[in-house]
């Protein structure tokens, strides 16, 4: 009987020193400082040189996507537009009036000669294309909706060809950005939900972020492995560029490991 109990003993000690460390495991929270930013975020240039000539918006503005932000002087180029469209429209007059007798039963136009027209036609159609294009280039327009947080150069200065003129960002929706240790990081998955705490004023905000990035590779110097979590931000309370942390349970790496 002592015996007995001595085991049973036991195996309620081991048993405890168990449930200890289960919990203790449950508890462990890991955390990973590191910085915000936009995931939308583009300096914008032209491929053309020129003159600045109009800025649409200020620093600071809400702009549409399709918004045109920036013009450069394109009066030459529009000229070329004007001259090639009056160039256009005899050539495809004739063309078409051509079109109309050969397709007319016993006609004096030979199937060379409209080709002839068509070609010609064609021609001066894709040269009026060409100059319209020219004419686009020299305008800067926004691929997105956002802010506008800089403006480089004034109406009136020379732009060189892909020169930054503005930056346009959209923080509606940023990253957290952070390197975490590879062992407490290994089995993060993209969609899993983590916790960030992110500077803004006195007091930081607490947000939800889902992880969007794990990086497949780990940094042999250090150990550790890029993670990027998507959080909303529709009100701006995070200006991006401010640091924070990112936490999440360690048993959330043992379940997805199971």
């Amino acid at each position: 009987m002592r015996s007995f109990s001595g085991v049973s003993l036991s195996v309620a000690l081991w048993a405890a020193l168990a449930a200890g460390m289960i919990g203790s495991l449950q508890a462990q929270t890991i955390s990973s400082p590191g910085i915000t930013e936009p995931i939308l975020d583009s300096t914008l240039g032209t491929p053309v040189a020129g003159i600045v000539a109009a800025r649409k918006f200020k620093e600071g503005d809400f702009v549409k996507q399709g918004d045109t932000l920036v013009e450069l002087d394109k009066s030459l180029e529009q000229l070329e537009v004007n001259r090639r469209e009056v160039v256009l429209e005899p050539l495809k007059a004739d063309y078409l009036a051509n079109k109309s007798l050969y397709e007319q039963a016993k006609s004096s136009v030979s199937k060379e000669i409209l080709d002839k027209k068509e070609s010609d036609y064609r021609v001066a159609l894709a040269e009026y294309e060409l100059a319209k294009e020219q004419v686009r280039k020299r305008s800067i327009v926004a691929p997105f909706d956002g802010s506008i947080a800089e403006i480089h150069l004034q109406v009136g200065e020379a732009c060189q060809i892909q020169q930054p003129i503005l930056r346009l960002v959209d923080t509606r929706r940023c990253y957290f950005v952070c390197n975490v240790d590879a062992k407490a990081g290994h089995a993060l998955r993209t969609g899993l939900q983590v916790g960030l705490e992110i500077e803004s004023g006195p007091v930081p905000v607490s947000v939800q972020g889902n992880i969007s990035f794990v990086s497949p590779v780990v940094d042999p110097a250090s150990g550790l492995m890029k993670v990027k979590a998507t959080f909303e931000n529709p009100e701006g309370k995070v200006r991006p560029g401010v640091a924070g942390r990112m936490t999440f349970q360690e048993t959330a790496n043992a379940s997805a490991r199971k």
